[in-house]
């Protein structure tokens, strides 16, 4: 049996075309790949391309900030630094830093508990539970010494003449002042120890602070029925010439109380009500204790019209 000549031809070139085309697909897929990566390399996709393009904005803007940033930075130290100056100008000392100081001490703190035992911490704790009692009270008698204080003040306060002794609130009343005055029966220059407000008889007379009753004149004496308190602190009032009194000597008073009300009796020119304050012993110038009911101005105005009355009324 003899072979086909046509068919024996044909398998090598078969296997000449097959290799050719193998050749030539790997030949492409690597040119391809070449000009993939070279691609890559050198140029941008749209995507890359929008990318770079946002990070080189978003950096800008990173480097702006930064700039801001130092520039803040540096105006906050001046302005740190003029006030530290200020600050020992004033003081004659460096400001102190409470921040960092309480920073260093919590440290500190904590360094030195994280190295005690747990007898050292019962011990420790202990040891600064009394200093806090200790602590807490010594406050509590610092603030019963304030609270004794305050008591005293307000006391002090209420029992310092500081209103009128009858009411003048249109300023017109008050007729003589303190000091060298025209007696009204001998016609002489003498030493008047109080002011004169000329009122009906029957006014009511106010204590002007907190006080106690302390004594009671007739009307035998020249001042007439007269009534005097005894404030503490050095002050006393007096109330003269008066028609009835509604207080008896050791009863307590409070400032604005009705004591007594005016009259004429005693040796007065007129119905009139004589007011004196004393401190420590002497007379001195009731108008300076109406500094409650009256301001400055008012003030000034009443005694420029007080001192328009050259005589007295008593």
């Amino acid at each position: 049996m003899s072979k086909n000549p046509v068919h024996n031809s044909t398998r090598p070139r078969r296997r000449k075309k097959l290799v050719t085309w193998t050749f030539r697909f790997f030949s492409g897929l690597a040119v391809a790949v070449i000009y993939f990566v070279v691609f890559s390399l050198f140029f941008d996709t749209p995507i890359e391309y929008e990318l770079k393009k946002s990070t080189a904005k978003i950096e800008k803007e990173y480097r702006a900030l930064e700039q801001r940033y130092a520039m803040l930075q540096e105006i906050l130290e001046n302005v740190s630094e003029r006030d530290r100056s200020v600050y020992k100008i004033l003081f004659e000392a460096d400001p102190a830093t409470r921040a960092e100081e309480d920073r260093q001490r919590g440290i500190a703190f904590r360094t030195r508990l994280d190295g005690m035992t747990n007898k050292e911490l019962g011990n420790y704790f202990d040891e600064h539970l009394g200093l806090l009692y200790q602590r807490v009270s010594n406050y509590d008698a610092t603030t019963e010494r304030l609270h004794e204080r305050v008591a005293r003040d307000v006391a002090r306060a209420l029992s310092t003449p500081a209103i009128q002794p009858v009411d003048n609130r249109q300023l017109k009343l008050l007729t003589a002042s303190f000091g060298e005055r025209v007696h009204p029966f001998f016609k002489t220059m003498s030493q008047h120890n109080g002011v004169d407000y000329s009122v009906p008889a029957g006014s009511a007379v106010f204590a002007t602070a907190d006080g106690t009753v302390q004594s009671l004149q007739t009307r035998g004496q020249t001042s007439g029925l007269s009534l005097t308190i005894d404030h503490g602190n050095g002050y006393q009032t007096v109330y003269s010439h008066l028609d009835k009194v509604t207080v008896e000597p050791g009863r307590r008073v409070s400032r604005g109380d009705i004591i007594a009300f005016s009259g004429n009796s005693g040796l007065s020119f007129a119905p009139h009500l004589h007011y004196e304050v004393h401190y420590r012993g002497r007379p001195v110038d009731p108008i300076n204790y109406f500094f409650m009911e009256l301001g400055m101005p008012q003030q000034q105005r009443l005694q420029d019209i007080s001192r328009l009355g050259m005589q007295s009324f008593d």
